[in-house]
């Protein structure tokens, strides 16, 4: 029975041993977990992880003028349209510096919010979101209404996410 009990327990060990290096592999900013992957992929993209709101917009709205192949005659509306998303991107490049300065001046010293705190940022989020796609929504239709049908169908797919969350034309979902 003795030496049943340590054939056991020395194959556990060696079994240990042999599947240490793969845990730690999996485990290193180069193993191939998701997290690695994630890790990786941060560290590919530089820059662009960390990019404000305001150097996005730019780059979108670019995309979006040239999707929606806007004429001359649609300039002031996309102009107005523009402008809105513009706005919102400078509020949210200072919503994002705010806390970036806040973790910062903050640094170890970080408590859990409350249940009740939680509570209340999430309603400020949805309120200044409602407001954004208020502001939106006015600048939109006047352009919308001086589309073609055909820039109209293009506006129907770039202009609003699916249901899950995802732009139309395959951004990723949102968190």
């Amino acid at each position: 029975m003795k030496k049943t009990v340590l054939s056991t327990l020395v194959s556990a060990a060696l079994v240990t041993l042999a599947a240490a290096p793969a845990v730690a592999q999996a485990g290193s900013p180069g193993g191939e977990g998701p997290q690695a992957h994630h890790f990786a992929q941060r560290q590919h993209e530089g820059r662009r992880a960390s990019r404000l709101p305001s150097e996005r917009v730019e780059a979108r709205l670019a995309y979006l003028k040239t999707a929606l192949k806007i004429i001359d005659a649609q300039q002031a509306q996309w102009d107005a349209f523009a402008a809105t998303l513009r706005k919102h991107a400078r509020e949210a490049d200072q919503r994002v510096q705010a806390r970036r300065a806040e973790g910062a001046a903050r640094g170890e010293k970080r408590t859990p919010p409350t249940a009740i705190e939680r509570m209340e940022r999430s309603q400020q989020r949805l309120a200044a979101a409602y407001t954004r796609q208020s502001e939106t929504l006015v600048a939109v239709k006047p352009l919308y209404a001086a589309l073609s049908p055909e820039q109209q169908k293009i506006a129907d797919d770039l202009l609003t996410p699916r249901r899950d969350g995802r732009a139309r034309h395959g951004g990723r979902p949102r968190a």
